[in-house]
């Protein structure tokens, strides 16, 4: 089975004005065939997320006509623009809503769903959307419409700023790409006041972003980054959150939001691995977005120097939101109206700067954790999640049932590039069950093509093996299909195992479920609003890759070591003393790993050479 939402590498998309042309010339079809007696352009299966829709279409036709002239548009934008302000407009508070700081405050806000009392905890980011489908419309109907309908709109526009700050909390739900969306919103508006009351929304913006998402920053693989529902980051919004930061930047030239950005983008990118896949997060785990994201991977993507466009979009979302049956849908149109007049233009190739939490070269990369832990091995089209064992996720030696890969104390990295191979030395202090500190090595070697990791550690009692991953998903053109069948070799003996029990504790890879559906299974909310990654930290075991020890280390030590990637050639690495030092031979390279006596800061070293 392919995974739904990971598809094509958004920086595949044709961008050139010619091809959004096309995509405003689809939207303008549609939208005049739908229009309603009433003026509205709502898709008639949109019952969720409504609130704004109509508005978005009418911005998307607004922007076609200033880049058309097309005579149809004028009376469409008229008569939709006069339907949203006279049916979407509500002004008496929604019954049930739980977030109002004032009651019957008169401000406008817009509803995620329609009936009253139905669903109205998604209000907040329903207003911030309407908000920002408001201003686009303001910034881009000049010519379009009367004096009076213009005023209003800057009225109700301005009633959704001070609803979304004065009557309600700020940021309800604790998601940063709801939160940023509104001080871009503020910051637009404040074009369309007067000079004082812009200058008053302005600094009121601004001054949101500091004191209540800059200030709340989460840390994560040492990066802050803006929180999205309660975690460091989410795949699915994150990239909606550099979206938000760059049309922050465009529109107030402030430097906070290009350095926030900066920050976000370049853990983006340590995280995300070659072939674009990703998953994790505390709402939608395998679920990406896709032209929600262009703007910010765009946009950053040339200010850090890497190919962020490499993250793989949910392609039914390329241009646009669209609804089942493929019939455009007008939520998020904003992001479409920013990144067509946008002119910043992809950066396609990889920074070459050594990132911590991350090895990457050609078709082969490592994402790591806090714990400098793998969080996803890609080679050979294939892509590994660290597995389960005992209740214990994650990459690294086991005996008697326990998992050495949490950290006690400083973990050292150390980078080396030689004759095209990059490697990165991992040492970590590590304490089993025995209460004995151990120092597990791990050096990861690629040559862009397969990836050779050793693991070393002091001799270890019982019948240690390497946790070497769960193979999960592997590339097929242009999707990602669903695996259990490991691309590897190793110095020892390896076994494909898998759990036996059928319960949700339990993840079988050969099984259709999905990381995704398995983690909500155990998420303590319910689907959509629960936390798949903290319901995924109670997995008990999963399949693994399980790699014995070499049988020709060093006495004093186990080492363990794998070859993902292309079975070309056989697999037999040779591992020997070198004084104090241990020299790992395979068929690509020669590495020695130092145990730091010689260095005056401690650090472990590392040699290489092809």
């Amino acid at each position: 089975m392919h995974l739904p939402h990971q598809r094509a590498p958004l920086h595949d998309l044709p961008d050139t004005p010619e091809a959004y042309d096309a995509v405003l010339a689809g939207v303008t079809e549609q939208a005049l065939a739908r229009l309603t007696p009433e003026g509205s352009l709502e898709h008639p299966d949109c019952v969720d997320d409504i609130g704004d829709t109509s508005l978005g279409i009418t911005s998307l036709l607004c922007l076609a006509w200033q880049r058309t002239k097309d005579p149809r548009l004028p009376d469409a934008v008229r008569r939709s623009l006069a339907f949203h302000l006279r049916e979407r407009v509500y002004r008496e508070d929604n019954p049930g809503y739980p977030n109002l700081r004032a009651r019957g405050s008169g401000l406008p806000y817009a509803r995620y769903t329609l009936a009253a009392g139905a669903h109205p905890i998604g209000d907040w980011p329903s207003t911030v959307w309407a908000l920002l489908q408001a201003v686009n419309v303001l910034d881009t109907a000049e010519g379009l419409v009367d004096d009076e309908q213009r005023t209003e709109l800057v009225e109700v526009a301005h009633g959704y700023w001070r609803w979304l700050t004065e009557a309600t909390f700020f940021n309800p739900q604790e998601a940063a790409n709801q939160a940023i969306g509104c001080v871009v919103g503020g910051l637009m508006l404040a074009r369309h006041l007067p000079p004082q009351e812009g200058e008053r929304v302005r600094s009121r913006a601004t001054g949101l972003y500091g004191d209540e998402i800059r200030a709340h920053r989460v840390r994560d693989r040492g990066a802050l980054l803006p929180p999205e529902h309660g975690g460091a980051y989410d795949n699915n919004y994150g990239p909606i959150s550099l979206s938000f930061l760059a049309q922050a930047h465009r529109v107030s030239g402030e430097e906070i939001f290009a350095e926030d950005g900066d920050a976000l983008a370049r853990y983006i990118d340590a995280r995300l691995p070659s072939g674009g896949f990703d998953n994790g997060g505390p709402r939608y785990s395998e679920q990406h977005s896709a032209f929600e994201s262009v703007l910010g991977l765009r946009y950053f993507s040339a200010r850090i120097g890497s190919d962020l466009g490499r993250y793989r979009g949910d392609g039914r979302w390329a241009r646009h939101a669209v609804k089942a049956d493929g019939g455009v849908d007008g939520h998020f149109a904003w992001m479409l109206v920013w990144q067509i007049r946008d002119t910043t233009r992809w950066h396609r190739t990889p920074s070459t700067a050594p990132a911590r939490h991350q090895l990457r070269a050609g078709s082969v990369s490592v994402a790591f954790d806090d714990r400098m832990t793998p969080s996803l091995v890609e080679a050979a089209g294939t892509y590994y999640l660290p597995a389960a064992v005992g209740r214990q996720h994650g990459f690294g030696p086991v005996t008697d049932g326990f998992l050495l890969c949490r950290p006690m104390g400083e973990v050292r990295v150390r980078d080396v590039t030689a004759g095209g191979l990059k490697a990165k030395l991992v040492t970590k202090p590590v304490v089993g069950r025995d209460h004995v500190l151990r120092h597990v090595q791990s050096l990861y070697v690629t040559d862009g093509t397969s990836l050779w990791v050793t693991v070393a550690v002091e001799r270890l009692p019982g019948t240690p093996y390497l946790l070497a991953g769960l193979p999960y998903a592997v590339d097929d053109g242009d999707r990602v299909r669903r695996t259990a069948e490991p691309r590897a070799a190793s110095a020892g003996e390896l076994l494909l195992t898998h759990p036996a029990p059928d319960d949700p504790h339990h993840f079988d890879a050969r099984t259709d479920t999905t990381q995704e559906q398995a983690a909500f299974a155990l998420a303590a909310d319910p689907r959509g609003y629960g936390n798949p990654d903290q319901g995924w930290s109670h997995l008990v075991a999963s399949s693994a890759l399980e790699a014995g020890p070499a049988a020709d280390a060093p006495d004093d030590l186990h080492v363990f070591a794998v070859r993902y990637g292309p079975h070309d050639g056989a697999f037999t690495p040779a591992f020997e003393r070198e004084g104090t030092a241990l020299a790992v031979r395979t068929e690509a390279f020669t590495a020695v790993i130092g145990d730091a006596a010689g260095d005056a800061h401690a650090e472990p070293e590392l040699s290489l050479s092809g």
